[in-house]
C-alpha cells in the first residue's frame, strides 16, 4: 500500500512555494492547472487548487476556508534537526502553534501552514517513539 497526501490551497504557485521552500520538496510535475505533484518526502504530495467558499462534499455543508482550521487529521514531518527545520518553515512562511514538547525521547512542535492547514515538525532519538 502507498499513502498520498492531498492538501487543498487556494492558490497552487504560494502553495508550491511554501511546501517547497519548507520540507525541501520537488515539484514533480503539474496535473492540468489546479493538481501540484511534490516529490521529496516519503510519501508523495499533491497540492489541490480548490476555491475559497467552494463545497468540500455533497454529502456535507461545509465550504472550503483558508483561515486557520481545526481537522482531526493532519501531517508529521520526521526531522534531523527540529531547530533548523523549524527556521526553514517559519522562513517560508509557516506560523509556530506551540512550545517544543518532548515525548517518548522524541520532540514535537506544531504548525499552521500559510492555508490553515496544521502539521508538526518532530525528532526521534532513535527511529521512532521509545516504547
Amino acid at each position: 500500500m502507498n499513502l498520498l497526501i492531498n492538501i487543498d490551497v487556494p492558490a497552487l504557485q504560494p502553495a508550491i512555494d511554501f511546501y517547497c521552500t519548507a520540507f525541501e520538496l520537488t515539484l514533480s510535475r503539474m496535473l492540468d492547472d489546479d493538481v501540484a505533484e511534490l516529490k521529496g518526502a516519503s510519501s508523495t504530495i499533491y497540492l489541490l487548487e480548490k476555491d475559497e467558499g467552494s463545497t468540500c462534499s455533497k454529502y456535507s455543508p461545509e465550504i472550503r476556508h483558508y483561515q486557520r482550521h481545526w481537522t482531526p487529521v493532519h501531517f508529521d514531518v520526521v526531522v534531523d534537526d527540529i531547530w533548523q527545520a523549524t527556521e526553514r518553515a517559519v522562513s517560508a512562511g509557516a506560523s509556530i502553534e506551540s512550545e517544543c514538547g518532548e515525548w517518548r525521547e522524541s520532540k514535537c512542535i506544531t504548525f499552521s501552514d500559510p492555508f490553515g492547514n496544521g502539521f508538526c515538525l518532530i525528532e526521534f532519538e532513535r527511529e521512532t517513539y521509545a516504547g
